[in-house]
């Protein structure tokens, strides 16, 4: 066993440096809205950030000897790293007085950089416009992964990041863009960048401020959901609900696609078979709903087809977004919006959850177990995008959603024994380990995540960075074989 302790503390310092500048952007919001308060408490944030970052970088650099980075050194690096960044991060929160409490500034701090949307405020628009700025980008680093940005300057440091971008993205790695892992993650962040400001003009266009455009830019492209308003997206006009909808939509597909689309292969882009699921999901379950709640409430055809179509989608794409009360509908569309909270979008997209790709898996081999009773003896592969998937990968993919549905039954008991109902639990754990963010009972679309115990806050802030590392990140720390010599 064999850690490289001098890159992991240079990157992890790294990223507390880069949060510290971040943090950074934000003061001079609060210099213009003349808040002084958190002018102090950004300032502060960001020093202390950028301090201990940079005192971290500079003794590893010191104390280098190996520029080599293993894969257990990702591992150890993405899981730390995010909750390195998640404390601090909630630096400004406590300073500023915007939530006091360390449990709780934590818990809207993860819920941000892992993109879950979890929120722990009753009055979002009492807070100063910088430090909801600095909740929105909290989401928009985790997006696309603070780690993969990092990435892209790790040969500065001259150390390689090929381990830190598959423990990160995985569902990127398979089909990367350039051949060198730092060109493939410049150009994601150059799409993901591309995109927001697009998205920021087009709401702008639609009647929204530019703080608010920027804001809802941010946690539309990372799948996240914060928004800058209490009731979410309910009373936004129906010109900026569709352009959310797009925007989301394109979070939630994977960006290797959007990538291949600007360069014109729509023929790649046409021709993947996780893509035509994603879409089709969409269709299907947003055709059931708004049939649905076009029958129970008078809401008129196209109202009913637009909530429909953008809770299906804010679900699906776990971007947490709320544009009616789903829990005031019908136990079939509340039943279909609880399934929803499972599928995930696309792999190599900024949203969390099981992802479509695995569910396919899933589905054609438990199709093909039929087929293999017949003929024994055959070689029956499962099949993506025509090409056979190896044995290995179909196997990772059971493992993956059975410990899924472990976590997900035990912690939901676990929540249920401190003291919250059983709805509720199911509910928080569901969205939190999906990445979502509105749950079911009293952490629904209109309600939060404020009367949950601390208990049980800490225990939904695991599954948050759990679900957004891929479980096996995160659990792969706690194995035994990760520590064993080989």
């Amino acid at each position: 066993m064999r850690f490289n302790f001098s890159a992991i503390g240079q990157i992890l310092g790294f990223l507390l440096l880069m949060n510290g500048f971040f943090m950074g952007t934000c003061i001079p919001v609060a210099y213009y809205l003349h808040n002084e308060t958190d002018l102090i408490a950004l300032f502060y944030s960001s020093s202390i950030s950028a301090f201990l970052g940079g005192f971290t970088w500079l003794i590893a650099k010191k104390k280098q000897t190996d520029k080599e980075m293993h894969t257990r050194d990702g591992y150890i690096i993405v899981t730390f790293g995010w909750l390195i960044m998640s404390a601090s991060g909630s630096l400004p929160y406590l300073f500023s007085g915007a939530i006091p409490a360390f449990t709780d500034a934590f818990f809207e701090t993860i819920s941000g950089y892992s993109t879950t949307g979890a929120s722990v405020l009753n009055n979002i628009e009492s807070l100063p416009k910088d430090i909801l700025l600095w909740r929105s980008m909290t989401q928009w680093l985790g997006g696309m992964g603070i780690i993969v940005l990092a990435v892209a300057i790790l040969p500065l440091l001259g150390i390689g990041g090929m381990q830190l971008f598959v423990a990160e993205a995985p569902g990127i790695s398979p089909d990367k863009l350039q051949p060198r892992i730092a060109e493939t993650a410049k150009r994601l962040w150059l799409i993901y960048i591309g995109l927001t400001g697009l998205e920021t003009i087009l709401l702008m266009i639609g009647g929204m401020s530019l703080y608010d455009a920027i804001n809802h830019s941010f946690t539309t492209m990372s799948s996240g959901g914060f928004s800058t308003k209490q009731d979410s997206a309910v009373n936004f006009s129906p010109f900026i609900q569709y352009v959310i909808i797009f925007f989301m939509i394109l979070a939630g597909s994977n960006f290797t696609l959007t990538y291949f689309a600007l360069k014109g292969r729509f023929k790649k882009v046409l021709e993947d078979e996780e893509l035509r699921y994603y879409l089709a999901s969409i269709l299907i379950f947003t055709l059931a709903i708004g049939g649905t709640i076009y029958f129970i409430k008078d809401l008129g055809a196209e109202k009913s087809f637009r909530d429909a179509l953008f809770q299906v989608v804010s679900i699906i794409t776990t971007t947490g977004y709320v544009s009616a009360d789903y829990t005031a509908w019908n136990h079939f569309a509340l039943t279909c919006i609880f399934i929803l909270m499972f599928f995930g979008a696309s792999a190599g997209s900024t949203a969390g959850g099981i992802k479509v790709v695995r569910h396919i898996i899933l589905l054609k081999n438990s199709f093909l177990e039929f087929r293999r009773q017949i003929h024994p003896r055959a070689i029956i592969p499962v099949r993506l995008n025509r090409k056979a998937v190896s044995q290995d990968i179909v196997f990772n993919v059971i493992a993956f959603v059975m410990i899924y549905i472990m976590i997900f039954a035990v912690s939901s008991i676990i929540l249920s024994f401190v003291g919250v109902d059983l709805i509720t639990s199911m509910g928080a754990v569901a969205t939190c380990l999906g990445n979502v963010g509105p749950g079911l009972g009293k952490v629904g679309p209109m309600d939060n995540f404020a009367g949950i115990p601390a208990v049980g806050k800490w225990l939904l802030s695991i599954l948050m960075l759990m679900g957004r590392l891929e479980l096996f990140t995160v659990l792969m720390l706690f194995s035994p074989y990760y520590w064993t010599k080989n």
